[in-house]
């Protein structure tokens, strides 16, 4: 009877064990997912920031031009 109780609680810890080891698995898999997850999102948002700099230059750019052009048409009194 004892070897029949320990041969089940045996069993029981082997099946625990066994649980356990394919829950830190899918634990380390969901970890590397999520820093991967968190490297696009840092990469977005650098994205994001190049972009912002791009408009900023393109609208320096853009009043520039615009203020040309208020002077040419200054010049040839072309204003209304």
């Amino acid at each position: 009877m004892t070897e029949t109780v320990e041969n089940l609680i045996l069993e029981h810890l082997k099946r625990f064990q066994a649980t356990l080891d394919r829950i830190e698995r899918d634990l380390r898999d969901v970890k590397t997912r999520q820093g991967d997850t968190h490297a696009a999102v840092i990469g977005l948002r650098r994205d994001q920031v190049n972009d912002a700099e791009i408009s900023a230059h393109l609208q320096v750019q853009l009043d520039g031009v615009r203020d040309r052009l208020d002077r040419i048409e200054r010049r040839l009194e072309l204003s209304n």
